[in-house]
């Protein structure tokens, strides 16, 4: 997400999520002021191989409730973060305890964070590669492997995730559009743990700019 009156229909559809992606060699990279969102929505930010204190601060900033990683980090690096994040945690917590009405508007929120750790897929996978990270990450995204981190376009094999051997929950994502209800319901019918959907480009008129109309009529198509 990108502009705010999209940002504000977009949330009108109650998703789970709301990416903003903190990247500045993205075409969709967030500057600005997130509106007011209604609390079922977990505000996540998207960085690529970004500084730990980077990531931490927009953390406090945007009182992010999701971190997607959508570069190379390792397990150690998300490790670090991890612990980070909850001492930071902690630490508001024990600063605040005696504040009924929080007016500091820079702070960690108070559950933890969720980290999701996306890796590029093409026709292929090695899932060993997920194990250093089974313990860490919240989540696992993933993606079509392309030149761009995320916003593709383009759908990997997804009997790929046939072979997935972890109960690890996961978001699928890469070039989902209204076209793939189908497939999407097939592996939701199977006992893979698909726990959402990460939409993008599929349903852009520019990046950053969703077609809610689109999205509403995905939303109403996978209910179905």
């Amino acid at each position: 997400m990108k502009y705010v009156e999209n940002i504000q229909q977009v949330a009108g559809l109650q998703p789970d999520y709301l990416g903003f992606i903190f990247y500045e060699k993205s075409k969709r990279n967030f500057e600005g002021i997130i509106p007011e969102l209604p609390k079922s929505i977990k505000k996540t930010g998207v960085f690529v191989n970004e500084m730990l204190e980077i990531v931490i601060s927009m953390v406090e900033e945007y009182r992010l409730e999701a971190i997607q990683l959508h570069g190379d980090e390792s397990a150690a690096y998300v490790l670090t973060l991890q612990n980070q994040l909850e001492a930071r945690r902690a630490l508001f917590i024990e600063e605040n305890k005696h504040i009924k009405k929080k007016k500091n508007q820079h702070f960690i929120s108070e559950k933890n964070v969720e980290i999701i750790k996306v890796f590029g897929i093409k026709n292929a996978f090695d899932f060993d590669v997920l194990k250093p990270y089974i313990d860490l990450v919240d989540f696992f995204l993933f993606d079509t492997k392309g030149e761009e981190r995320g916003g593709n376009g383009t759908k990997f094999d997804w009997k790929v995730l046939e072979n997935y051997p972890f109960e690890k929950p996961f978001f699928l994502s890469g070039g989902i559009g209204l076209e793939d209800v189908e497939g999407i319901h097939e592996i939701i019918n199977s006992e893979l743990p698909l726990h959402a959907l990460d939409v993008n480009s599929k349903f852009e008129s520019i990046p950053g700019r969703k077609k809610t109309e689109e999205l509403k009529k995905f939303i109403q198509d996978l209910k179905v």
